[in-house]
């Protein structure tokens, strides 16, 4: 049993695998989400944004961002909506990087790949003599 206090209102419950914040938290966050689904399921908001989502419903973006994270919220059943890239703030639909920072990374990684083999190279041809 794990006891750690909810990270919305303070008050201690047992932590599990499912959920992260106490039950009264929980349920709020539950009738949020319904009501976020209802309007999304209405074929005129199907195509709505982050922005359009928030201001119709109350509703934090952080909340949908989670939400798109975890799955609850497809984002091939509503291909305007997504979450930032953890790295530059880009809308994504899936990772955590966007491509351009995904490559910006590889090419980083490959040049200092390159480098490490040049100075392991030049390290091995190099001759010390003594005195």
């Amino acid at each position: 049993m794990d006891l750690s206090n909810c990270p919305k209102c303070g008050e201690i419950f047992v932590k599990n695998a499912v959920r992260e914040m106490c039950e009264k938290c929980f349920r709020e966050e539950e009738k949020l989400f319904q009501k976020v689904y209802t309007f999304l399921k209405k074929r005129e908001n199907r195509a709505a944004t982050i922005e359009t989502v928030v201001k119709a419903n109350d509703v934090e973006a952080e909340l949908l961002y989670k939400w798109i994270k975890k799955g609850k919220l497809h984002t091939t059943l509503f291909p305007n909506m997504g979450y930032p890239c953890d790295n530059c703030g880009t809308i994504i639909t899936k990772g955590k990087l966007c491509d351009k920072c995904s490559n910006t990374i590889t090419s980083e990684l490959a040049i200092f790949e390159e480098e490490k083999e040049r100075m392991e190279k030049l390290h091995r041809s190099t001759y010390h003599s003594q005195k």
